[in-house]
């Protein structure tokens, strides 16, 4: 129960990712908050969870969601942020301008909205944070320009804050998940007709333990960052990715 007592909003939570990192939250004690832009796959069956319904992307949402965090528990020690969207494959050629500001916003921007409104709480309980990324972001693909700029504003913003929060005793770090088993990994291949063939010749040979990354290997790295065993670690970036970016 390494978790417990402690409060958490997580982001994505319906998403393949974010259901499992709620499940192993809950494991281990934590009350969690659940975001999402859609929430009826999330059932109010625990009294430490919650679901709450919003567009991260929308400053409004983002301080309803953290107001209502704060007056259910009463605290908040922290976030994981794991909501994002991928990059159908495209030359830069055909990236529209909406593509290239559609990733920004939400795989970037809604990082500084949600990580901005939770700080006043979390440097009353020496809180965390967690932004996962992707390890694209260090060992890019061609065609995933903004999606992968994207990733790189997300760790240079992450240790950025690392740094400026870390005399609050506030810890912010990244995850970078390689090439997942999820739905996400779909919306890359876009809309092949053999997408199983390209997920596997794509995807799951680039990595060289042989496997694509399940969701429960994020979690748990997840809880591990959030942890007390993490309590020295601040502006890192864990690769959880079967040596994908070697």
């Amino acid at each position: 129960m390494r978790l417990q007592g402690k409060t958490f909003i997580i982001t994505g939570a319906a998403g393949g990712m974010g259901s499992v990192t709620v499940k192993r939250f809950l494991e281990e004690g934590a009350n969690v908050v659940g975001s999402d832009l859609h929430v009826s796959s999330l059932q109010e069956q625990l009294e430490n969870f919650l679901p709450v319904q919003g567009d991260l992307t929308k400053e409004a949402d983002v301080a309803f969601l953290v107001k209502k965090t704060y007056e259910t528990f009463g605290k908040i020690d922290g976030l994981v942020n794991i909501a994002g969207v991928a990059q159908k494959l495209t030359p830069i050629e055909e990236l529209t301008l909406s593509d290239w500001d559609r990733m920004m916003s939400i795989n970037a921007t809604t990082l500084f909205l949600t990580n901005q409104a939770v700080v006043p709480y979390l440097k009353k309980q020496q809180g965390v944070i967690v932004n996962v990324a992707s390890i694209s972001a260090v060992r890019p693909r061609p065609g995933l320009s903004a999606y992968i700029a994207s990733k790189g504003a997300a760790v240079s913003f992450s240790q950025a804050l690392a740094i400026e929060l870390a005399d609050d005793q506030v810890r912010v770090n990244v995850i970078h998940p390689g090439p997942s088993d999820t739905k996400m990994l779909g919306q890359f291949v876009g809309d092949s007709t053999e997408h199983e063939k390209v997920k596997d010749d794509v995807f799951k040979n680039s990595v060289p333990l042989g496997e694509l990354i399940q969701p429960i290997d994020i979690a748990n790295a997840a809880v591990y960052l959030c942890s007390e065993e993490a309590r020295m670690v601040t502006g890192a970036v864990l690769h959880v990715d079967g040596g994908r970016g070697l």
